[in-house]
């Protein structure tokens, strides 16, 4: 789950966030410790205003926390941010209507200054990851929700990002499409070797993409849980196929976040309590 280096990818250390409203200060964050490894998938889970987005909006530096640090690839997350260490992709594709499929993945490339030859290359190579080299000349208003998350993911991917930070990004598809989005994303974060921090509701969701999940408590969100995910022999992500939905490990790991999200009395299934990595 490491890189050559055994860096981490994200380190939050001591990180509370308070926002100011007309009728006074609200706490959303509380003393958050969390590191996830390089190439390591962890997802964040918890009640509705828990903090779990507000949380990938500090690692993704959209804002700022109010004390402790986050850092990503051991740079500050200003930094990160500048340096285009992570892709991010939100529950709406965010597409530009206007533009063609190649030509939105092409975007990041293009504001950056990647020659034209060079982007070519790198948008025909992520649309063959996602399996929608065929339709690079259509629009987006001409694709399924699930198409133009494939393309949402490939732009995030663009330049080659260690670190995908991905909130909610199948919150609104039906749940056929979602089941497939979830093994496209397993495999792709395992051909890219990618980082990974996952926002979501669905407990299933989190079971079957995770190497962690990472259980939130209702505001002000605190980790309440960290559960590590043991699938069976083999728990390798890439291996992740739609069979293991049907296996008893798997419905043995969704009652234990089940347990760990409710407060519910504990299961020994893996690591409990705050994060100590």
């Amino acid at each position: 789950m490491t890189d050559a280096d055994g860096g981490a990818a994200v380190e939050v250390r001591g990180v509370d966030k308070v926002f100011e409203t007309a009728s006074g200060q609200v706490q959303a964050l509380d003393a958050i410790d969390l590191t996830v490894a390089a190439g390591e998938f962890v997802s964040l889970i918890g009640p509705s205003g828990c903090g779990k987005s507000t949380l990938m909006r500090l690692i993704a530096d959209l804002d700022a926390p109010s004390a402790g640090t986050v850092s990503v690839f051991g740079k500050t997350a200003k930094q990160a941010r500048l340096d285009q260490e992570y892709g991010i992709a939100f529950q709406s594709a965010g597409l530009l209507p206007w533009r063609t499929v190649a030509s939105n993945v092409a975007l990041p490339l293009e504001l950056h200054g990647v020659a034209s030859a060079a982007r070519a290359a790198r948008v025909a190579e992520l649309l063959e990851m996602v399996g929608l080299a065929d339709f690079a000349d259509r629009y987006p208003d001409q694709l399924s929700g699930g198409m133009q998350q494939r393309v949402a993911i490939a732009r995030s991917l663009a330049e080659q990002p260690r670190l995908l930070l991905m909130d909610e990004p199948f919150g609104a598809l039906d749940e056929m499409t979602r089941e497939k989005m979830q093994a496209e994303l397993v495999r792709i974060a395992a051909e890219t070797g990618a980082a990974v921090v996952f926002v979501t509701h669905s407990i299933p969701e989190a079971v079957f993409l995770s190497d962690r999940v990472v259980v939130m408590s209702p505001r002000p969100g605190r980790i309440r849980d960290i559960v590590q995910m043991r699938l069976g022999a083999d728990t390798r992500r890439a291996a992740r196929t739609e069979e293991l939905r049907e296996e008893r490990g798997f419905f043995d790991m969704v009652t234990a976040v089940r347990e760990a999200l409710h407060g519910d009395a504990p299961v020994a299934v893996g690591p409990r309590g705050v994060e100590t990595r």
